[in-house]
C-alpha cells in the first residue's frame, strides 16, 4: 500500500472530532511486507514454474535461467578433475622437467593470484555481513580462493623437491593439481546450481514481473512472494486516543463482509501526521494522528488492501 491512501486515511481521521473514533473506530487497510526474489547472476529466463496466485513451500523452483555455458564449464572441469586423478593414480616414475627458476617464477605469480583471491574473499565477507551481496558471492570467491590456495601448493612442493627424484615430485604436483581441479569443479557446479532459483519462504505468488525468454539482472525482482500468515492492519488514531494504545496491546479488526478478528500491536509511531503547521495549541493537538500496526492473528482469506476498522 503506497503513501497516497496513507495520507487519505490521515487526512480523514484529522477531522474526526476527538471522541468519533470511539463510536466508530479507526479507519485503516490491511498491509503485508512482500518477499522480492530476483537471480544472483545474470541471464536469459529459460522457464517459470509458478503462476500468480498459486501456493508455494519453501525450495519450490520459482524461475530458472539458461545454463547451456554453465554446463559446458562444468563438463570441462570434471573432466580435468578425470585427467588429473588419472594421471595421480598412473605415476609411476617420472623426472624433473623444469628448472628450478622457472618453477620459482610460476610460483610467485600464483602467489600474487592468492592475494588477490583473499583479499577479494575477504571483502566479499563484510559485504555479506552488511547485506550488500548475496551468500553466493562469497561461496564462489571461497573457491576461488581455495584454487588459488591449491595452485601455489602445487607450485611451493615443486620448488620443495627439485632436488628430490622426479617421480616424488612430479607426485606432489599431481595431488595438487587434482585439488585444484576438484575445486574448480566445485565452482563450476555452484554456478550451474544458481541459475536455478528456489522459493525462500512458504506464501502466495504475488506478481511475475518477467516472462520466458526475457533478459534478467541480478538484484531485479522476477517474483514477488506474499508470505502465508503474515497480515497487519495499518490505522490511525487521533491524539486524544494515542495514550490508550501500547505494543502488545490486543484491538479487534473488522472489514465488510468479514468476522471480526484480533490483532496485536507491533507498531505505534512516535511522529504525528498532519498537514497544518506543527503548533502543538489545544486546537491542533486534536488533528494529529499516530500510524499504527497491528499483525492478525488469523487473516484467513484476506489480503493486502482490504479496508478495515480497527477498535481498541
Amino acid at each position: 500500500m503506497n503513501e497516497f491512501f496513507a495520507g487519505i486515511f490521515a487526512a480523514f481521521l484529522s477531522i474526526l472530532p476527538g471522541g468519533a473514533a470511539e463510536d466508530i473506530g479507526f479507519p485503516g487497510y490491511l498491509e503485508a511486507d512482500y518477499v522480492y526474489v530476483a537471480p544472483v547472476s545474470p541471464g536469459r529466463i529459460a522457464g517459470i514454474d509458478v503462476a500468480e496466485g498459486q501456493t508455494i513451500a519453501v525450495g519450490d523452483v520459482l524461475f530458472a535461467l539458461d545454463d547451456a555455458q554453465q554446463q559446458a564449464l562444468l563438463a570441462a572441469a570434471e573432466a580435468r578433475v578425470a585427467s588429473a586423478r588419472a594421471t595421480l593414480e598412473n605415476l609411476v616414475t617420472g623426472s624433473r622437467s623444469q628448472e628450478i627458476d622457472v618453477i620459482r617464477a610460476s610460483l610467485g605469480k600464483a602467489q600474487s593470484d592468492l592475494a588477490l583471491a583473499e583479499a577479494n574473499f575477504a571483502r566479499s565477507e563484510k559485504l555479506l555481513a552488511a547485506g550488500a551481496v548475496p551468500a553466493v558471492r562469497v561461496e564462489q570467491d571461497r573457491a576461488a580462493l581455495a584454487s588459488a590456495q591449491a595452485q601455489v601448493e602445487q607450485l611451493t612442493a615443486q620448488v620443495g623437491v627439485a632436488e628430490l627424484p622426479a617421480r616424488n615430485a612430479q607426485q606432489v604436483a599431481a595431488e595438487a593439481n587434482l585439488t585444484a581441479a576438484e575445486a574448480d569443479a566445485d565452482r563450476a557446479a555452484l554456478d550451474l546450481k544458481d541459475r536455478q532459483t528456489l522459493a525462500p519462504i512458504a506464501g502466495v505468488v504475488d506478481r511475475l514481473f518477467y516472462s520466458k525468454g526475457e533478459m534478467a539482472a541480478v538484484g531485479t525482482p522476477v517474483v514477488s512472494i506474499l508470505p502465508e500468515g503474515v497480515l497487519k492492519a495499518r490505522f490511525f488514531v487521533p491524539e486524544t486516543e494515542r495514550a490508550g494504545l501500547a505494543v502488545g496491546a490486543t484491538v479487534s479488526v473488522g472489514c465488510d463482509g468479514c468476522t471480526a478478528m484480533t490483532a496485536r500491536i507491533t507498531y505505534l509511531a512516535a511522529e504525528p501526521q498532519t498537514t497544518p503547521p506543527v503548533i502543538y495549541s489545544r486546537e491542533e493537538r486534536g488533528r494529529l494522528v499516530y500510524l499504527v500496526e497491528a499483525e492478525l492473528d488469523a487473516p484467513g482469506i484476506l489480503r493486502p488492501g482490504q479496508p478495515v476498522t480497527v477498535t481498541p
